[in-house]
């Protein structure tokens, strides 16, 4: 159950905060006064798409917050099962939206929207202004029949679902064989030549690097031979006395002087080892030199080597082992052309089967929900009797579809007459806006009692009806507000009157700055309100009168039918 909804900076709506309670929680308010921008606010809340421009002029951002109630331990259970804590028994679900961005969060912690609609999926069901629309499409109609079946088709439902996708990829796997016989042997032809030249090359691993360190070295021997001579020389070598001789020299003094006065001591052992280290550097350099010597021959030849390489990993990937997931799927291809023919008829024996299966399993799923289309029906057939549809007869047509889908094979049609004496026709071509709006009541009573959701909220589910009609649709709303709570925005007073909470949407104007505020009305104001509702411009006694009137019967009639 919906029990808060906190709305702040979003459209027209400064701040708001509203407590929902259990049964009929009625909204009005005058036309333009931003009855529908609180929908809004929570169909954003709930991972709707909205434009930046909802964020109110002058705010930073826009955020709606909504906590629920949990009750049950399937449901709670459904919920730990996507990580979502039920350890109070609640959920808070909000959204601030930035003009760059938005930010989802359940229970404080950031999720994406699509985990927010799935969540949600469980607690609440919004009917919006113009979704009665979507009965004029056959889709919808299958959608609701599943919907209604979903206890005992959902196996199947996902089982045909599996085996469909299975289906379509043996068929594209099947089409890939399609080929003729000289693209074939041009395409084994050219897998031969690549396995062939990435084995030759043999390369090994590490090789590249240890290549290039190589090339590195002796293609700087001739500037490195050059630049260690002159360090040699000047180090010191048998021709020229250089620095290791100088500072030895300088060493064997100061061991002279230190014996003259014991207080030089302590600078010998320091100009020791710089002795040493340029005698252990002169020897390791020299060394170094002898071993620069290389053969340009055999340079050559690495270089090749190392273009070879760098030319392989251009055309299969950096690495050896790129290298080698390229050879071995080029082998693996290559078998494939080979046992074509083998391959190919094994292909079309899995199609067969899996097709086989495929059908199977849409059949059992059209049996399934031929069964479920009639209480589904019946159902339905009642609601609207209870909607003041007092000649009625509804009917739930299935054909076989020439294809396989992911839903089956089943076209399924919503058939209707309104009329006696006149048969059945499809929904879209009878049935007025108004009609529409009661059907879509009627089955969205039916599908609430099949899937225990808690909260349903409607959005002017009132459109284009008015009179005895009206005082049906408050009745049905009263009925499903039983076991349901239920949220309406309406503008008829037959259906306001029904409330057990009434909320009125005003909007305000001071100076330039134009504000939609939300207020529960207490009994005085809710009958002050169902006036206005009554008597438009002029709020006269009698009008007055006929709202405590009507205000007082709604109250015995829920009494009566506790």
């Amino acid at each position: 159950m919906l029990l808060n909804l906190h709305v702040k900076n979003f459209a027209l709506i400064d701040e708001a905060d509203l407590d929902f309670r259990e049964g009929l929680n009625v909204l009005t308010g005058e036309t333009g006064a931003g009855k529908s921008i609180l929908i809004d606010s929570v169909n954003a809340a709930l991972g709707g798409r909205v434009r930046s421009d909802v964020i109110r002029k002058g705010a930073d951002f826009a955020y709606i917050e909504l906590v629920f109630s949990v009750d049950g331990e399937e449901k709670k259970e459904a919920l730990r099962r996507m990580d979502i804590s039920t350890e109070y028994d609640c959920i808070l679900i909000s959204r601030k939206i930035m003009p760059s961005r938005s930010i989802h969060k359940i229970n404080d912690e950031s999720v994406t929207s699509a985990k927010v609609r799935k969540v949600t999926e469980l607690l609440l069901d919004i009917h919006g202004q113009h979704e009665h629309q979507s009965l004029l499409h056959k889709q919808k109609h299958l959608e609701i029949l599943d919907q209604f079946a979903s206890g005992e088709n959902a196996g199947l439902r996902q089982q045909v679902a599996d085996l469909y996708r299975e289906y379509r990829e043996q068929q594209e796997k099947l089409a890939s064989y399609d080929v003729d016989q000289e693209f074939r042997r041009r395409e084994m032809d050219f897998l031969a030549y690549e396995i062939g030249e990435i084995e030759e090359a043999g390369i090994r691993d590490g090789e590249r690097e240890e290549l290039e360190e190589v090339c590195r070295k002796y293609g700087h021997a001739k500037q490195l031979t050059e630049m260690l001579g002159r360090i040699l020389t000047e180090l010191g070598d048998s021709e020229n006395e250089g620095a290791e001789e100088a500072v030895s020299r300088a060493s064997r003094d100061l061991h002279e002087a230190a014996g003259l006065d014991p207080a030089l001591a302590g600078y010998c052992e320091p100009l020791e080892t710089a002795a040493d280290l340029l005698r252990t550097t002169h020897r390791e350099l020299v060394d170094y030199l002898e071993d620069l010597s290389y053969d340009p021959e055999e340079l050559r030849q690495m270089e090749q080597r190392l273009d070879l390489i760098h030319r392989l990993e251009a055309k299969y990937g950096t690495g050896t082992e790129a290298i080698a997931l390229a050879l071995e799927e080029r082998k693996e291809k290559y078998l494939e052309w080979e046992e074509y023919e083998e391959r190919k008829a094994a292909t079309e024996n899995a199609l067969k089967t899996c097709e086989e299966r495929l059908g199977a399993a849409s059949e059992a799923l059209s049996a399934c929900r031929r069964a479920a289309s009639e209480g589904l029906a019946a159902s339905i057939r009642q609601g609207l009797i209870d909607l003041n549809f007092l000649h009625v007869e509804f009917e739930i047509h299935m054909e076989k579809l020439p294809e396989f889908t992911r839903q089956g094979v089943d076209s399924v049609e919503f058939m209707i007459s309104t009329n006696p004496g006149e048969s059945v026709r499809p929904l879209g071509q009878v049935a007025s806006g108004g009609e529409l709006s009661r059907i879509m009541l009627a089955i969205k009573a039916v599908l609430s009692d099949k899937d225990r959701i808690p909260t349903l909220i409607f959005d002017e589910i009132d459109t284009g009806i008015s009179g005895r009609t009206a005082q049906k649709v408050s009745e049905k709303l009263r009925v499903i507000a039983r076991d349901h709570q239920v949220i309406c925005i309406t503008h008829l007073p037959q259906i306001a009157a029904m409330a057990d909470y009434h909320f009125c949407i005003e909007k305000s104007s001071v100076g330039d700055k134009t504000s939609t505020n939300v207020r529960q009305l207490n009994e005085r104001e809710q009958i002050a309100e169902l006036a206005r509702l009554l008597g438009g411009a002029e709020i006269t006694k009698t009008v007055y009168q006929n709202a405590a009137e009507m205000k007082e019967l709604a109250r015995k009639a829920k009494e009566s039918n506790r």
